[in-house]
């Protein structure tokens, strides 16, 4: 039921398409792409719902006030305090070791405005549990958002994230001024 009106309201309603062509996986880190602005979290989370899928996300911990922060834990929401250097990357690894299942979407920019030094965090996540990245695009210009490309991290960063890079070239964002790849 829950699918059906994630679905009426992605393709009808907002008249939104998907092509998605990855597996299933029971674990996997979203990178998701570009974001620049607030409406990607929604549109994303109405994609994920239309797909039959679910999945945590991180947003920072200012958003998390009353009673947004309530809704968006709901929506699987985990607040980032990015003013701490805490170990947010080694508990969510150990996190993910213990579960069964575990979807969590990380928009490597960091923020909503054009950031060519993309945050590596969903990467060392994805290294540190051994599980595949999903790279997910966002394409305001065609109203479609597609999974049509994973990469099981090799620990060659570079190498790595210059093919994540390269995926995202062919997306535009609702504000393209905002979003950067930087050095590819």
């Amino acid at each position: 039921m829950k699918q059906a009106i994630f679905r009426f309201i992605y393709y009808k309603i907002l008249g939104w398409k998907a092509e998605v062509s990855v597996p299933d996986f029971n674990k996997c880190i979203i990178c998701a792409a570009p974001h620049t602005t607030n409406w990607d979290l929604f549109i994303g989370k109405l994609f994920i719902g239309a797909i039959g899928r679910e999945s945590g996300f991180m947003m920072k911990k200012e958003w998390f006030f009353f009673p947004m922060g309530c809704i968006f834990r709901k929506m699987g929401g985990i607040p980032v305090h990015r003013n701490k250097h805490t170990s947010l990357v080694e508990q969510i690894v150990q996190k993910i070791k213990k579960s069964e299942k575990f979807h969590l979407a990380i928009t490597p920019e960091g923020t909503r405005s054009a950031n060519p030094e993309w945050k590596k965090g969903f990467y060392y996540i994805a290294l540190g549990a051994g599980i595949p990245i999903v790279l997910i695009g966002i394409d305001y210009a065609k109203k479609c958002i597609s999974a049509k490309k994973y990469l099981m991290p090799s620990g060659d960063i570079e190498e790595d994230m210059r093919e994540i890079k390269n995926y995202f070239k062919e997306f535009t964002g609702k504000h393209p001024e905002r979003f950067a790849l930087g050095e590819i």
